[in-house]
């Protein structure tokens, strides 16, 4: 479905769920309010010397199966950081799968090169496979019927929760969002895109970042995390219309702009609806 046709029903929803209503915080750009969505993601890892192993504690169902699994290292990024994974763990991505069933004809020696690959990101989405989730973890609150991050999002600073790509500063969830659609993870999709909802400690340039990023690394079948980000800033629009970094980002223009237009006279409509009666 277009994203134009599916922006009016997908922000919908987006608004009705829970776990994307934020926490009304001061923003440090224009000094009013405005919803964060931010969260310290702290990687649950053991370092081995200069390999990086996911914790071991809840290893995939695919290692019991198979506890002999060949174990390849990944080289990730610029710095070249290597991380050490089961190649049974890793096939549960069809990418990685379809990688180790071309590349590695030989028992040893197994290694995969992601120069682009964020370490702090691949670091998640491995922990990911040997856990189902990665830190901090989503928790259920029955009393306030809500969800919320584990350790209240992780204790350490926001700046953690952003990854410094050459376009600027972008949630780390969304870039997650983004691997995960390249390693044909859907429900790591699901997850990333849950837990933006519930970080804290934005600011309005951060998002506006963040949302391009998203446009330029999602295809426009996938509209999920493109109208997260529009329903996001028409919530917040009496901030965002205050905002230098908004002004100066629509002035450079954008699919961005033209699809947050149409969501937000879609916005408009429906709010004039009940008074057409």
């Amino acid at each position: 479905m277009p994203l134009l046709e599916a922006s009016r029903e997908q922000i919908k929803i987006i608004k009705e769920e829970p776990f994307v209503q934020g926490i009304i915080t001061k923003s440090r750009e224009t000094g009013t309010t405005c919803p964060d969505i931010i969260t310290a993601i702290k990687p649950d890892i053991t370092i081995i010397g200069k390999v990086i192993l996911p914790a071991t504690d809840h290893f995939h169902v695919a290692l019991t199966n198979n506890p002999s699994s060949a174990i390849i290292t990944i080289s990730v990024g610029r710095e070249q950081r290597l991380f050490a994974a089961h190649e049974d763990v890793l096939s549960h991505s069809p990418w990685f799968q379809a990688l180790c069933n071309g590349q590695f004809f030989q028992p040893t020696n197994k290694r995969i090169d992601l120069p682009d690959e964020e370490p702090e990101v691949f670091s998640s989405i491995l922990e990911y496979l040997y856990k189902g989730d990665y830190y901090p973890r989503m928790e259920y609150n029955k009393k306030r019927n809500s969800w919320s991050l584990e350790d209240n999002g992780g204790t350490t600073a926001t700046n953690e929760a952003v990854i410094q790509c050459p376009t600027g500063p972008v949630l780390k969830d969304t870039v997650i969002y983004c691997q995960a659609d390249k390693y044909g993870l859907q429900e790591l999709k699901k997850l990333a895109l849950k837990k933006q909802g519930l970080q804290s400690g934005v600011q309005c340039s951060t998002v506006l970042t963040s949302a391009r990023y998203a446009y330029a690394n999602t295809p426009d079948t996938d509209s999920k995390l493109r109208a997260h980000y529009l329903a996001l800033i028409i919530r917040a629009r009496n901030t965002f219309k205050r905002s230098g970094t908004m002004q100066s980002e629509m002035e450079h223009g954008g699919k961005l702009f033209f699809d947050l237009f149409v969501a937000m006279v879609n916005h408009m409509d429906d709010l004039a609806a009940p008074s057409m009666h």
